[in-house]
């Protein structure tokens, strides 16, 4: 569980990245949440983002892909999701305590 303080670092981090996962109408699979998984090993952040004819809620799209992906849900603002997951073998983020 990542603290505040935490969150505010990695949304300060998470600014200056485009979104490199879009979720459309077909919501949110098994291959995008696997595809997801291994991009968060290799950069740790990333941004996903929510196209507008897909019938799902953001929130729930967020949390079904943050449990899906092991990962920690960082932020939802507008149609865009920032995820992280601590990678094992390419870690490169730092957190504050």
């Amino acid at each position: 569980m990542l603290s505040g303080k935490q969150k505010r670092y990695l949304r300060s981090m998470a600014h200056h990245l485009d979104p490199i996962f879009q979720v459309g109408k077909e919501g949110v699979s098994g291959h995008m949440i696997t595809s997801i998984g291994q991009a968060l090993e290799r950069r740790e952040l990333i941004k996903v983002s929510v196209l507008n004819n897909c019938g799902e809620d953001r929130t729930e799209v967020a949390n079904d892909i943050a449990k899906g992906a092991d990962a920690e849900l960082v932020q939802v603002i507008g149609r865009t999701i920032v995820l992280y997951k601590e990678s094992e073998n390419y870690k490169t983020i730092e957190l504050p305590r």
